[in-house]
């Protein structure tokens, strides 16, 4: 069986994000048997500008989508689209616009313990801000989801407080961008082929498949 290696540039706080996301899972399921995958988390800001307190969500939404019917709209869409996949968005209840510099330092730590916990984590902050309305900025919500996920919290606490690794993030959003990525999700396979957009289950199993195919035969030509 073949494996690829997936970078997926996110947000925590991207709707097309968590819901790509679960459109990967059920990907995945599909071509379980035909081709293994390995996802590392990469980070990517959306709203780099925002202060560390976060800002209004709803005027903040408002003013960049170009007022209250359009927000509607576009939430009304994301809805539909994430209850197909199990996703309950709750874009009423979400208050804050948060800085997520921290969120995603906390989703590099937890790759140190592997990709099934950052997973849990990735998982925990999409679920935080888009289904329960927490400001996945506020550190008291990041030891939780870390918590959770199991990470240890004392340990992470005191990460938080410090500098730690936000030059490391940031120099990962900006070697990104040098590459082309200005929307996620974004998906970098095996450092060579890019997927962009929250595409559907179908689409990216048969990406995986082909890819799959391709280097199986690279090889084959190389023995």
């Amino acid at each position: 069986m073949e494996r690829l290696t997936i970078d997926l540039v996110s947000d925590v706080v991207c709707p097309w994000c968590y819901l790509g996301k679960a459109r990967l899972e059920l990907a995945i399921a599909e071509v379980q048997d035909e081709v293994g995958i390995d996802i590392n988390w990469r980070p990517y800001r959306l709203n780099p500008e925002y202060p560390p307190q976060g800002v209004d969500q709803k005027a903040s939404l408002e003013a960049k989508l170009g007022g209250a019917a359009a927000v509607a709209r576009a939430h009304d869409m994301l809805s539909g689209l994430g209850r197909e996949v199990g996703i309950a968005f709750d874009f009423d209840a979400i208050k804050i616009g948060p800085n997520t510099l921290d969120a995603h330092r906390l989703i590099l730590w937890a790759m140190t313990e592997g990709r099934e916990i950052q997973d849990r984590v990735v998982t925990g902050l999409f679920k935080a801000n888009f289904e329960e309305g927490r400001n996945v900025g506020d550190h008291a919500v990041l030891l939780d989801v870390a918590e959770k996920a199991g990470l240890d919290r004392t340990v992470t606490a005191t990460l938080l407080s410090s500098d730690a690794d936000k030059d490391t993030v940031i120099a990962e959003i900006d070697a990104a961008q040098k590459m082309g990525v200005s929307g996620v999700p974004f998906f970098i396979i095996d450092q060579q082929y890019a997927v962009s957009g929250a595409q559907t289950p179908e689409a990216l199993a048969n990406a995986f498949r082909d890819i799959a195919k391709s280097k199986a035969e690279a090889r084959a030509e190389m023995n």
